[in-house]
């Protein structure tokens, strides 16, 4: 069976409705972030899993219409926590094990990092430090998530600051999945970012990594930040899925994927609110570009 084809579906109707033609079309599968089909919020004295929100519903429908299976992919779960509230972790499991029952996700990943400092939740998962400490608390994280997926992973994050060598992170990612059924999440547009802000080359990245552990791959744009967006002027490349695929993630994935050997799964991004008419048809090219690519896939050493 060759590798699949999927999309990502945002909670958000105008999306939904626009790339409908698309969404039925082309994907082979649908990814979906657990957390943008809950409702409720943390603190609110309720117990057990968050309750549904009319996108879940929505989610469903559509895959049980086409026939067409799901992966999720979270980003709040913040599996690089040393020590997460147990409140917190064990509503978000339960919510995850609801889910599960229902979407039969094919497997789940999260974003490698922490998205709750010292008892903060941040917007997006920051890094953490690329000690046997955190590799830890990232094995713990994904053996309580297998517990409820078969196949868990993460995947290798756009950061803008690194808490260690760059070139150093695809040997801790090795030290991270040592578990049984635990899988890397393969993102070209992140590894192109992270190489353009901190200044190493993504190919030497590539070699360094355990690609033969590559459950899935992402391919999606981004865009520059405004110049005035820091004190310096500096311009840094944002893992903002508002965009084409650049050629650079286009050359990366081509490079990476004969040496994915365990690959399953390759999906496109876009992230809602930034799809107009005119790329609909943007969309589609890509998916079938995409498809293209994964034909010429030869699996190697």
């Amino acid at each position: 069976m060759g590798v699949a084809v999927g999309f990502s579906l945002q909670p958000d109707e105008a999306f939904l409705e626009l790339l409908d033609p698309v969404l039925r079309t082309e994907p082979d599968y649908f990814e979906i972030a657990p957390e943008t089909t809950w409702r409720g919020r943390l603190g609110d004295g309720e117990e057990g899993p968050f309750a549904s929100n009319g996108f879940a519903d929505r989610f469903h429908r559509l895959g049980q219409e086409l026939s067409k299976p799901f992966v999720a992919h979270g980003v709040g779960l913040s599996i690089g926590t040393r020590e997460p509230d147990p409140v917190r972790r064990r509503r978000w499991l339960d919510s995850i094990r609801r889910d599960q029952a229902r979407f039969q996700y094919e497997w789940y990943t999260d974003h490698l990092g922490a998205s709750v400092l010292d008892g903060i939740e941040v917007t997006m998962p920051m890094a953490v430090p690329q000690t046997e400490e955190a590799a830890r608390a990232v094995r713990a994280s994904l053996e309580q998530l297998r517990a409820h997926v078969p196949d868990v992973g993460f995947e290798n994050t756009a950061f803008l600051y690194f808490l260690g060598d760059p070139l150093k992170e695809p040997a801790w990612i090795s030290s991270c999945l040592t578990g049984p059924r635990t899988h890397l999440l393969l993102d070209v547009h992140n590894l192109y970012a992270n190489a353009l802000n901190a200044g190493f080359d993504p190919y030497e990245y590539l070699d360094l990594l355990p690609l033969d552990r590559v459950i899935e791959a992402h391919v999606s744009g981004g865009s520059w930040s405004e110049d005035k967006w820091l004190a310096s002027g500096m311009q840094l490349r944002l893992d903002s899925h508002d965009g084409a695929v650049p050629e650079e993630a286009w050359k990366l994935l081509e490079t990476a994927l004969p040496r994915c050997s365990s690959l399953r799964g390759v999906t496109l991004e876009r992230m809602y609110g930034t799809v107009e008419p005119g790329d609909v048809a943007i969309l589609r090219e890509e998916l079938t570009r995409l498809r293209a690519t994964l034909g010429r896939r030869h699996v190697g050493r």
